[in-house]
C-alpha cells in the first residue's frame, strides 16, 4: 500500500498495490504498522457503511467538537465518489484549504482523513457504498458540520444540479474560520 499526501496537511491517498496473478489479485488495505510508522492513528473502534441510491448524493461535510475529534480511513466498496478533506485546523499550514480525490470500487483506494478535518463526499454513480474506519466512536452532542456548498471553503463539486442532500445537511451553517471549534 502506498501512502500519497494530499494537499491537506497530514491527509493521504491510501493506494493498493495488488500481488496479481492467474486467480486475480490480492491487495493490502489495511496495516497498523505501516500508519504507526507514519505517525498516523492505527487504531479504529468503529466501522461505519453509508449506501447512497442517487448519482449526485452529497454526505457532509461532517466533523467532531473536540475533545472527539474524528480520524477515518474512508474507501467506496461500491461505485464511485468525489471525496472532499476539509483542514479544519487551527495553525495548520492548510487550514481552510480543501483536497478531493475520487474513490471507486475499482481503484479499490481510499482517504485518511486527520482529526481536526471536515469529510465529505458526492457519489458520482447511482446506488454507491462507502465505507468508514473511525475513531473515536460517534458522540451525537459533538456532530458537526459545515454547509456543503459554503462560498468560503469553493468547493468544486462535480455534480451541481440535482444533488441529493440531507434536510439535515441542508442546515448546516457556513463555517467561520476564526471562531474553529474544533
Amino acid at each position: 500500500m502506498r501512502f500519497e499526501k494530499l494537499q491537506i496537511e497530514g491527509a493521504f491517498a491510501l493506494v493498493p498495490e495488488p500481488a496479481v496473478d492467474e486467480r486475480g489479485d490480492f491487495a493490502r488495505i489495511f496495516c497498523a504498522r505501516a500508519f504507526a510508522d507514519r505517525g498516523l492513528v492505527d487504531s479504529f473502534v468503529q466501522l461505519s457503511v453509508s449506501r447512497n441510491v442517487n448519482r449526485g448524493t452529497v454526505r457532509g461535510l461532517h466533523f467532531q467538537a473536540a475533545p472527539h475529534l474524528e480520524t477515518k480511513v474512508v474507501r467506496c466498496t461500491r461505485g464511485a465518489v468525489f471525496d472532499v478533506v476539509v483542514d479544519l485546523r487551527p495553525g495548520s499550514a492548510t487550514v481552510g484549504q480543501w483536497a478531493a480525490i475520487e474513490l471507486s470500487a475499482a481503484a479499490r483506494n481510499a482517504v485518511y482523513v486527520p482529526a481536526g478535518c471536515a469529510h465529505g463526499f458526492q457519489t458520482l454513480a447511482a446506488d454507491c457504498e462507502v465505507e468508514y474506519l473511525i475513531t473515536p466512536e460517534y458522540v451525537p452532542s459533538a456532530a458537526r458540520g459545515i454547509c456543503w456548498d459554503d462560498p468560503a471553503i469553493a468547493i468544486d463539486w462535480p455534480i451541481k444540479e440535482g444533488v441529493t442532500i440531507s434536510a439535515r445537511d441542508r442546515q448546516l451553517p457556513a463555517f467561520d474560520f476564526a471562531g474553529i471549534e474544533c
